[in-house]
């Protein structure tokens, strides 16, 4: 399954916040929410916008590529990937505008990259900052179910950054179960976060920005980024660096056939095994490609 550039522009974007343990304490995030209570210790803290069709902020530019991560390089800054799953959702909503349904029909590798700023007041701050500095594959996968039991049991997040002649693994290899809510758990909160989230701290308000959108009838989510390895917590991203993402089945591949694929992007694996994102940095100001 793929979606065409027009038709992702049409899609808003959105991603949650501490869905995987410990992942906020490595991104040295953990601080922008200790006002944010959940009704459980271990639930997300919440959603946060990416891209806003539509929008006349900065969430109107279009972020999303499956080859090019751009950055202003001219000046120091850290940037670092953010491997994830994200997924398409059919949304349905009532009369009123609140969410009713969200119906689960794709999913595809996402690299939810972030220029950390300490000073940033919102989440989103830190995610679109213009053409080219979000990552997604092009090829996604159409789920057979969204409950255990389905084929996205076996999958797996893994992620690499290949410097010069050198690969090392980036993010820990994880598997999609391990998400603190998944599944109908996640589903549900999902619904809920979206009609009731207001804006506070680094969160903003959901109903507002859908309206914004004219209430989309699809709607792409990320669903977090795994814990970084010790090489990924402290390296950041430099121009000509390569960056694999990968949302794989385990029962069929293996992390080598995983680095094949960063090597020689070319590599034909079978299209319901593998979700691919392969981007390559570049300096803004060198490379003005959209």
């Amino acid at each position: 399954m793929q979606l065409t550039k027009q038709q992702l522009k049409e899609i808003a974007v959105f991603g949650i916040a501490g869905n995987f343990a410990e992942h906020l304490n490595q991104a040295g995030e953990d601080a922008d929410f200790l006002k944010i209570k959940t009704q459980e210790a271990n639930a997300p803290k919440g959603i946060f916008p990416i891209y806003i069709p539509g929008h006349p902020s900065f969430l109107g530019t279009f972020p999303l590529s499956d080859q090019q991560l751009q950055a202003d390089f001219s000046h120091p800054i850290n940037v670092q990937m953010e491997p994830e799953l994200c997924v398409l959702f059919k949304v349905e909503y009532e009369e009123n505008h609140a969410i009713r349904q969200l119906t689960p029909q794709a999913f595809a590798a996402f690299n939810d990259c972030s220029i950390r700023r300490p000073n940033a007041t919102k989440i989103s701050q830190k995610k679109n900052w213009g053409v080219n500095s979000t990552g997604i594959s092009s090829h996604w996968i159409s789920l057979d179910q969204f409950d255990t039991g389905g084929h996205l049991d076996a999958f797996q997040i893994a992620c690499y950054l290949k410097r010069g002649d050198h690969i090392k693994p980036y993010g820990i290899d994880s598997p999609v179960v391990n998400y603190s809510y998944f599944y109908q758990p996640l589903q549900q909160w999902l619904i809920e976060t979206f009609n009731n989230q207001t804006d506070f701290g680094p969160l903003e308000d959901l109903r507002h920005l859908l309206s914004t959108a004219n209430y989309p009838k699809q709607l792409i989510i990320s669903l977090g980024a795994t814990r970084y390895t010790p090489y990924g917590e402290t390296t950041f991203l430099k121009p000509d660096d390569q960056l694999g993402i990968f949302v794989y089945n385990s029962e069929q591949l293996t992390p080598q056939d995983l680095i094949n694929q960063l090597e020689s992007p070319s590599r034909d694996l079978a299209d319901n095994t593998i979700s691919s994102l392969i981007q390559t940095v570049s300096d803004v100001n060198k490379n003005t490609k959209n």
